[in-house]
């Protein structure tokens, strides 16, 4: 009896040691890769240039003299002038920019003495770059003297078309790559996966460089010549192609 009890025990051990032996080898066995998703990531790139058709303008009245009342009477007349001439001319976005009265100093022995004051108005404004040679050239003549900023920049229109564009070329562009890259490799393009468009940025006007000057004189040429030149509109996709 003793000993077909041993032998039943011996059989039994066995039988765990097998399974056991089973669990371990089905754990080894490395998941099959048949199935896993093959991409391939494109970036596109698009741009698109439109023209500046808009000028946003910085001018003023600049006056010197002795007392700071006279200064500001002087001022306000100036101003009021060049105002009510922008407004005939139909422009956008008229505000005032600035207005400043300040002290002259002369310094002698070791002390500041006040020998007069500064007067500035400024106001800015939007009109069409086709227009604005003309208008610099009359605002002159009623009374600016002084033109601190100018700068050129598109519609929103005109940018919001472009940005539409932008990504259009950008996307055209990632599936040109696409294509490329895997018929090098003799591989099959199928479905795109994945889309994500990078946001265009709205660029900044762009800044006329010599326009920050004193205007010391009411004679100018026939029309002052101003160019808006262009602006560049980019937008960036990118596409995850499976093959």
């Amino acid at each position: 009896m003793l000993l077909n009890h041993r032998f039943k025990m011996g059989l039994i051990a066995l039988s765990f040691l097998g399974l056991a032996a089973c669990q371990a080898g089905t754990a080894q066995v490395p998941p099959s890769n048949s199935g896993s998703l093959r991409t391939l990531s494109v970036t596109g790139e698009g741009n698109v240039k439109i023209p500046a058709t808009l000028t946003q303008v910085r001018l003023g009245v600049e006056v010197q003299g002795k007392t700071a009342q006279d200064i500001q009477k002087e001022v306000a007349a100036r101003s009021r002038a060049v105002v009510d001439f922008l407004k005939t001319q139909n422009v956008e976005q008229l505000q005032t920019a600035g207005i400043n009265l300040n002290p002259n100093y002369n310094y002698a022995n070791g002390q500041q003495k006040i020998v007069g004051y500064t007067g500035t108005n400024t106001v800015s404004f939007q009109i069409e770059t086709a227009k604005v040679g003309n208008l610099l050239d009359k605002a002159i003549e009623v009374g600016a003297t002084r033109i601190d900023g100018v700068s050129f920049k598109a519609t929103e229109d005109a940018i919001e078309k472009a940005q539409q564009e932008a990504i259009q070329d950008a996307t055209q562009d990632a599936r040109t790559q696409a294509t490329s890259a895997l018929s090098s490799l003799n591989l099959k393009q199928k479905e795109i996966v994945n889309i994500s468009i990078n946001p265009t940025q709205v660029p900044q006007p762009i800044p006329y460089q010599h326009a920050a000057q004193a205007l010391e004189s009411t004679e100018a040429e026939p029309t002052t010549p101003v160019e808006g030149g262009e602006q560049t509109i980019s937008a960036s996709v990118l596409l995850q192609v499976k093959y």
